[in-house]
C-alpha cells in the first residue's frame, strides 16, 4: 500500500500518473494482466468483486482465500514478484444481499468486509450506495455513509488483528452500474461539484463519529460519474469540458482523486484525459472478458475450419448453449426480440458471457480447443484470417504461434492503451479529444 500511496502524492504533486485496476475473476484474464504488467515494469491492482466473490463464493465459487490464492499461484508461475500485486475488493457492501432487510444485509457486510481484509486484500471499495428490502429508494448520503464507516471500522480492526499494511479506501455514492448500463444511452449527467462536496463532507461525518480518524487519512479515492459508460452496443465518451469542474475541485484536496467505473472501451486519448482530469484511478473489467470472447471466437472459426469435426471442441456453441440452459445472469438485461436477444448474448458490450466461463462444460471445451490449435498449429493465413493483429505479432517475432499467448495478446491491447493512459509522454498520446 506504500506504494500505492505513493503514487497517489505524485500524482496530487502534478505527475501525470494514474493507475488502471483489472476487475476480473478469469484466470486467463488474470495471467494476461500478470504477463502484461510484468513486461512494462508495472504493479498490478486486481480487483474481485462481492458478487463474483464472497464468503458464500458468488458466481466463480471462491471465497477471498480461494481468490487471493489462486492470484498468488498465477503470480509464481507467470514470475511476477508478489511485491507487484495489490489486491481489492470492489463494490464491497450489501449488493448481493439487496433483497433483505438492512440490517440483515450490512451483517453479511461486515462479514464480507473481514474475509476480504483477512485474506490480504488491501485496496478497499465501501459501496453502501444500494437501498435494501426495508430501506427508502433512493437512500441519503447520510445512510449510505454510516454504513460505510461501519464497514470501514470492520476492516480496520480485522487489519488490526491479522496486521500487514493498513488498507486504503475508496468511497462514494455515484457508482455506476457494474458492468454498464442495462438501458441504452444518449446522455450522462456528471456529478456536481456540489454532490461531491456534500459526499466528502457527510462520510467524513461519519468517519469521525466512529473514531476512524486515521483511517480517513487512507482514503485515496472518490467515485463519482464523471460522464463516461456503456451500454450494450453504444460508448459514450470522455468529455473533459463538462468535468472540468469536477477536476478543479478534487485538485485541493490532499489525499483523494477520483475513481472512474466504467471506463471499458474508451479511446487511449480519452483514458488519458481521465487521468489529466483527476480521475486517476481507471477500473476495467468487461473489456477485457470482451476481448478474450473475441480471441476464443476468433480460435473457435479457425478450429471450424481446420480440425477434423470428430475432434473439434465446439467451445463457442457450448458456450452459448449454456447461456440459453441457464438465462439467469442475461435474461433481464437483454432484448426479447429473438434476433437481437442472439446479437445481444454474443456481442454486447456488457459482456454477460463472463457469468458462463466457469461452466464445466464450457470450460472444458476451451481446453479441448487449446490443446487442439497447440497440437495442430493452423497455418499462419488462417491465423492472419482471424487474428490479424497476432499474426503480425508472430511474423515480427514478438509472439509465438500459441494459443494461451494469442489470448493473452489480444487482451493485452487492451491493457496497453490504459498503460500509455497512466504512465504517458507527450509523444505517446493523441491528445485531440
Amino acid at each position: 500500500m506504500k506504494v500505492l500511496l505513493g503514487l497517489i502524492q505524485q500524482h496530487k504533486m502534478g505527475a501525470q500518473n494514474g493507475l488502471y485496476s483489472v476487475c476480473s475473476s478469469h484466470p486467463l484474464v488474470l495471467e494476461a494482466a500478470m504477463k502484461h504488467a510484468l513486461s512494462k515494469g508495472e504493479h498490478v491492482i486486481i480487483e474481485a468483486t462481492s458478487n463474483q466473490v464472497n464468503q458464500e463464493g458468488g458466481y466463480t465459487g471462491k471465497t477471498p482465500a480461494d481468490f487471493y490464492a489462486m492470484i498468488h499461484m498465477l503470480a509464481g508461475e507467470v514470475g511476477l514478484p508478489l511485491d507487484k500485486v495489490i489486491l481489492g475488493g470492489d463494490h464491497l457492501g450489501p449488493n448481493c444481499w439487496q433483497d433483505l432487510p438492512a440490517e440483515e444485509a450490512m451483517v453479511k457486510s461486515d462479514e464480507l468486509i473481514a474475509c476480504y481484509v483477512r485474506a490480504g486484500f488491501r485496496k478497499i471499495h465501501l459501496d453502501c450506495s444500494m437501498s435494501c428490502a426495508d430501506d427508502p429508494v433512493p437512500l441519503g448520503d447520510a445512510i449510505v455513509a454510516e454504513r460505510a464507516a461501519r464497514l470501514c471500522a470492520v476492516a480496520e480492526n480485522t487489519w488490526s488483528e491479522v496486521g500487514g499494511e493498513p488498507p486504503v479506501y475508496v468511497i462514494g455514492t455515484e457508482v455506476p452500474v457494474p458492468g454498464g448500463a442495462q438501458e441504452g444511452l444518449d446522455s450522462l449527467e456528471v456529478t456536481s461539484v456540489e454532490a461531491v462536496s456534500e459526499t466528502i463532507q457527510v462520510h467524513y461525518d461519519a468517519f469521525m463519529g466512529k473514531g476512524l480518524k486515521n483511517a480517513w487519512q487512507r482514503i485515496i479515492g472518490l467515485v463519482v460519474q464523471p460522464g463516461v459508460e456503456f451500454d450494450h452496443h453504444k460508448i459514450i465518451p470522455f468529455q473533459p469540458a463538462k468535468a472540468q469542474a469536477l477536476s478543479q475541485y478534487i485538485e485541493s484536496n490532499t489525499h483523494m482523486v477520483f475513481e472512474a467505473h466504467s471506463t471499458d472501451y474508451q479511446s487511449t486519448a480519452h483514458l488519458s484525459a481521465l487521468v489529466d482530469g483527476h480521475f486517476a484511478i481507471l477500473k476495467v473489467g468487461p473489456w477485457l472478458t470482451f476481448a478474450l470472447r473475441e480471441a476464443i471466437w476468433a480460435l473457435d472459426a479457425i478450429e471450424q475450419e481446420w480440425i477434423t469435426p470428430e475432434q473439434r471442441s465446439n467451445v463457442k456453441a457450448i458456450l452459448l448453449q449454456a447461456m440459453n440452459d441457464n438465462p439467469v445472469y442475461w435474461k433481464k438485461y437483454y432484448s426479447t426480440e429473438p434476433k437481437q436477444q442472439a446479437l445481444d448474448c454474443q456481442y454486447s458490450l456488457s459482456d454477460r458471457i463472463r457469468y458462463y466461463w466457469p461452466v464445466p462444460a464450457v470450460d472444458a471445451a476451451l481446453n479441448i480447443l487449446i490443446d487442439n490449435l497447440n497440437c495442430t498449429p493452423p497455418p499462419l493465413t488462417l491465423l492472419s484470417q482471424y487474428m490479424p493483429a497476432q499474426y503480425q505479432a508472430v511474423m515480427d517475432n514478438t509472439l509465438s504461434m500459441n494459443v494461451r499467448e494469442l489470448i493473452f495478446h489480444k487482451i493485452s491491447q487492451v491493457l496497453e492503451q490504459y498503460s500509455i493512459a497512466c504512465n504517458k509522454t507527450v509523444e505517446a498520446v493523441n491528445k485531440d479529444i
